[in-house]
């Protein structure tokens, strides 16, 4: 069992525009091949933070349209870190948290029941994970794509140290790289 972060990210970095903004990815080709397919069927458990969730229920329209989430995510519980109250998604397995992550961490592993867990993001939550060591992949989609601003795919100093490359390949327009993590010393 890992706890993966598994992201698209442009060049230089981002993982979303200065407004939230994922439309930059959706411009991107993938050759017709579908990589999160094959990653989600090892997934058990997954955490995001509220902003990922709002763009979700925004861009999708998942309140009006549920099946946008439970077409893709099933009935696989998902964990939303967010300070305030947010609409629940008819018929998702959504528990929404708030605080520090080794709990919560303790409970998804519990729910995955030995499968992945997959951190969505934002990269403020993952790097909470990472800084609490419970991050073990990183598993980045570079899009040939440079924003010039917005929201930084980790936005945490992780030493080359505790990153080993352990995998990289071409899909379509995007370089696909694996790391390992290491814990903090």
């Amino acid at each position: 069992m890992k706890t993966q972060y598994y992201t698209a990210t442009t060049i230089d970095g981002f993982i979303a525009d200065e407004h939230n903004s994922l439309d930059w990815l959706f411009e991107v080709d993938e050759g017709g091949e579908n990589p999160f397919a094959e990653f989600f069927a090892g997934i058990g458990a997954f955490a995001m933070g509220s902003t990922t969730y709002e763009w979700i229920l925004a861009h999708e329209k998942a309140l009006d349209n549920p099946e946008k989430w439970l077409g893709p995510y099933g009935d696989t519980p998902a964990w939303v870190f967010s300070s305030r109250d947010l609409p629940v998604i008819p018929g998702a397995n959504l528990h929404f948290v708030r605080g520090e992550v080794s709990p919560i961490h303790q409970e998804m592993v519990s729910a995955a029941q030995g499968k992945n867990i997959w951190l969505v993001g934002g990269g403020d939550l993952v790097g909470q994970f990472a800084d609490q060591g419970l991050l073990d992949e990183v598993i980045l989609g570079v899009a040939p794509v440079t924003l010039g601003k917005g929201a930084p795919v980790l936005p945490r100093r992780i030493r080359s140290s505790r990153l080993t490359l352990t995998g990289a390949r071409p899909i379509g327009q995007f370089a696909y790289l694996t790391y390992d993590v290491s814990p903090p010393i």
